[in-house]
């Protein structure tokens, strides 16, 4: 039952992103991503009011956690997960744990970027 919550949450988190980030982008009309920021900001926004909520109030079943966290925000933005690990590290005093997320994650993500890019294009 568990994988069917994430699942379907995912789906649905998925094309919220898609509706919400064009939309977004639409009315910009800018070369800038604000379609993209604008996920990641709110998608970091309500885990950080989600997670909360339902672990420090213990609310909702393992079911519904895993239906809002890991599929919807999942399918909505995995930058959202990131923002929480990293604030977890950093309400920790883990400051130099979060500082390696945060710059890993970043330099790490647009090297793999790059090696995709450059693998794409050198085949035929």
């Amino acid at each position: 039952m568990r994988w069917i919550a994430v699942f379907v949450g995912g789906g649905l988190g998925s094309l919220m992103r898609y509706l919400i980030g064009g939309w977004v982008q639409g009315a910009a009309g800018a070369a800038f991503p604000w379609g993209t920021l604008a996920v990641n900001v709110t998608g970091c926004f309500a885990i950080g009011s989600l997670a909360t909520w339902l672990t420090e109030r213990s609310a909702g079943t393992p079911e519904l956690r895993l239906f809002l966290l890991v599929g919807v925000l999942g399918g909505y933005t995995t930058f959202s997960t990131f923002g929480l690990e990293t604030w977890r590290l950093l309400e920790s005093a883990e400051w130099w744990r979060a500082g390696a997320n945060a710059l890993g994650s970043v330099a790490a993500g647009l090297a793999g970027v790059v090696a995709g890019v450059a693998l794409a294009r050198s085949l035929p």
